[in-house]
């Protein structure tokens, strides 16, 4: 018979099991340092030597790392999705620029349907409350803070849609993003006209998505990534425009 006799887990390998599915779920993220021991295992109600076992296996796993004198840290199990060959690549053809806005329309706008649909309400004050920051941001005329709660607010919407592989990969290509790999967002920030109309279309996607409205979250997402599309597009033309420009500017002056 195919049956065997059950075996009492371990204190340690439920400590284990429960800092996976954080790591899993994307609420410890990587280069996250974790509270110290005595706190650690007060809060999660077990021994010190249990803790330091659990520590120990996942470490050996690579999910957690150790620093002299700083603690333990989650591993950076995530990393780029990509080779660094491809990489450069990316950013040195101005074609996968909009092939990645295409992309993330598509995810992002999957993302928005299933936060609406599945989010929780604290999923949902999450991303309100990165919002509001958004407008507060915008009212000081501020384009670094402005851009990088832009992602944080996209991030937020991924995370509510509850689907860990869909999580740890659009990570991945955020990290790719902020590195300036496919474009500088902060340029889009910087004009007053273009910031207004990003604010607008963040606020249609939060309005979508607080009236859990699945079809509008995503029409606002594809529409406010499509009018990103356009921008970008424009501004590739000009600083084309304006090479040629001073090409004949100089030609010009040489005669």
């Amino acid at each position: 018979m195919p049956f065997t006799k059950i075996q009492t887990e371990k204190l340690s390998q439920s400590v284990v099991k429960q800092i996976e599915q954080l790591i899993l779920r994307g609420i410890l993220r990587p280069g996250e340092r974790l509270p110290s021991e005595r706190e650690l295992s007060d809060r999660m109600g077990v021994s010190r030597p249990s803790l330091r076992d659990a520590v120990a296996d996942l470490q050996d796993k690579g999910l957690l790392v150790s620093r002299a004198g700083a603690g333990i840290y989650v591993a950076e199990v995530l990393g780029s999705a990509f080779a660094p060959a491809l990489v450069e690549l990316f950013a040195s053809h101005e074609e996968a620029v909009f092939d990645y806005i295409s992309f993330r329309r598509d995810m992002e706008g999957l993302a928005a349907e299933r936060a609406a649909k599945l989010g929780s309400e604290t999923d949902l004050m999450v991303v309100d409350a990165i919002f509001r920051k958004m407008e507060a941001a915008h009212a000081k005329r501020d384009p670094t803070d402005e851009a990088t709660l832009d992602a944080e607010f996209h991030l937020s919407i991924i995370e509510a849609s509850h689907n860990v592989i869909m999580l740890h990969m659009m990570r991945s290509m955020y990290d790719l993003l902020r590195q300036g790999v496919f474009y500088n967002r902060q340029m889009m920030f910087k004009n007053r006209t273009t910031r207004d109309v990003l604010l607008d279309q963040h606020r249609a996607i939060n309005d979508g998505l607080q009236a859990r409205n699945p079809a509008l979250a995503r029409q606002a997402v594809e529409a406010h990534l499509s009018y990103v599309e356009k921008s970008l597009n424009e501004q590739v033309k000009s600083e084309k425009n304006e090479v040629i420009a001073r090409q004949r500017f100089q030609h010009e002056q040489s005669r």
